[in-house]
C-alpha cells in the first residue's frame, strides 16, 4: 500500500468521524444547548446542524411541548386545624432552553416542590367548608407564585389543577350528617311552604265561592222582583183595559140591559152558593124584591158613569 493510498484513507477516516460527531439532528418542538469547550455557544432548533468535533458537544436537549407534572399527595392543615389531604396537576412548558439549562438544576422538581409550598400556605388562609368552595382562587394562587419564580427558569406556567382534597374520616362523616341536615331542612320548608299555599288557595276558594253565592242570591232577588214587578203591571194593565172595555160596552145601545141581566144572573148563582155552603142562612129583608136589588145597583153605575 502506497503512502499516497494510506494518506487518502485517513482522510475519508477522519471526515467519516467529523460527520458523525459533528452531525446533529435536533426533532420538532425541541431545542438543544450546544457548548464550545465547556461553555455556552448557541441554541438550536428543529432540523440540521454541524457541530464542530471535539470542540462542540450538545450538553442540554429539552421539549418545548406542555408537560403535566403530577405534584403528589400532602397533608395540609385548613385555618380551623383540620388535616386534609391535597394532590393536584401543574401544566408548564419550556420558554427559553438557556435559561432552563442554567437558571436552575431541574425545574420540573423545583416547580412541584414550589406548588405543594405554595398549596400548604394557601390552604392554611381558609377554613375547610371553603377549601371546596374556593378551589377556584387556590389555583390561581399556586399558579401566580410559581410564575414568578419561573420566570428566571425560562419556564411558563400555564395552569394548576386541584385534583382531590380528602378530609379525615370523622370531619366526613360530620359533614355528610351536615348536608343530610341541611337537605332535610329544606325538605321541611318546602312542605310546609306548600301546606301554607294550598291552605291560601282554600281560603281564597271559599272566599270566591261565598262571594258567588252571594252575588247569585242577588241577582236572583232582583230578578223575582222584577217578575213580581212586571206581574202586576201586566196585572193592572189588563184589569184596567177590561174595566176599559166594559165601560166602553155599557154606554153602546143595550149596555144598561146586558148590565142588568149580569148583575140578576150573579145575585141568583151567589145566593145560591151561598145556600149550599152552610145549612143557617141570613136572609135579607128584601130577598124577593131582585128588581129592586138591581134598580140600586143600576142607579150606582149610572152615578159613577
Amino acid at each position: 500500500m502506497t503512502p499516497t493510498l494510506v494518506a487518502l484513507i485517513g482522510v475519508a477516516i477522519l471526515v467519516l468521524v467529523v460527520l458523525v460527531k459533528g452531525a446533529l439532528i435536533v426533532p420538532q418542538k425541541n431545542s438543544v444547548i450546544v457548548e464550545r469547550l465547556g461553555k455556552f455557544n448557541r441554541s438550536l432548533d428543529a432540523g440540521f446542524h454541524i457541530l464542530i468535533p471535539f470542540m462542540d458537544r450538545p450538553a442540554y436537549s429539552f421539549s418545548m411541548k406542555e408537560q403535566v407534572v403530577d405534584i403528589p399527595a400532602q397533608v395540609c392543615i385548613t385555618k380551623d386545624n383540620v388535616s386534609v389531604e391535597v394532590d393536584g396537576l401543574i401544566y408548564l412548558e419550556v420558554q427559553d432552553a438557556q435559561k432552563a439549562a442554567y437558571g436552575i438544576d431541574n425545574y420540573l422538581r423545583a416547580a412541584s416542590q414550589l406548588a405543594q409550598t405554595t398549596l400548604r400556605s394557601a390552604i392554611g388562609k381558609i377554613d375547610l367548608d371553603k377549601t371546596f368552595e374556593e378551589r377556584e382562587k387556590i389555583n390561581t394562587e399556586v399558579i401566580d407564585a410559581i410564575d414568578q419564580a419561573a420566570l428566571s427558569w425560562g419556564v411558563k406556567v400555564l395552569r394548576y389543577e386541584i385534583k382531590d382534597i380528602t378530609p379525615p374520616v370523622s370531619v366526613k362523616e360530620a359533614m355528610e350528617a351536615q348536608m343530610t341536615a341541611e337537605r332535610q331542612k329544606r325538605a321541611n320548608i318546602a312542605t310546609s311552604e306548600g301546606l301554607r299555599q294550598s291552605m291560601i288557595n282554600q281560603s281564597e276558594g271559599e272566599k270566591q265561592k261565598q262571594i258567588n253565592e252571594a252575588q247569585g242570591k242577588a241577582a236572583q232577588v232582583t230578578l223575582v222582583a222584577e217578575a213580581d214587578a212586571k206581574r202586576i203591571e201586566l196585572i193592572a194593565k189588563a184589569t184596567g183595559e177590561g174595566i176599559s172595555k166594559v165601560a166602553a160596552s155599557i154606554k153602546d145601545d143595550g149596555g144598561i140591559e146586558a148590565l142588568n141581566m149580569r148583575l140578576a144572573e150573579q145575585y141568583i148563582v151567589q145566593f145560591g152558593n151561598l145556600a149550599k155552603t152552610t145549612n143557617t142562612i141570613i136572609m135579607p129583608s128584601n130577598v124577593a124584591d131582585v128588581a129592586g136589588l138591581i134598580a140600586t145597583a143600576m142607579s150606582t153605575v149610572r152615578e159613577i158613569k
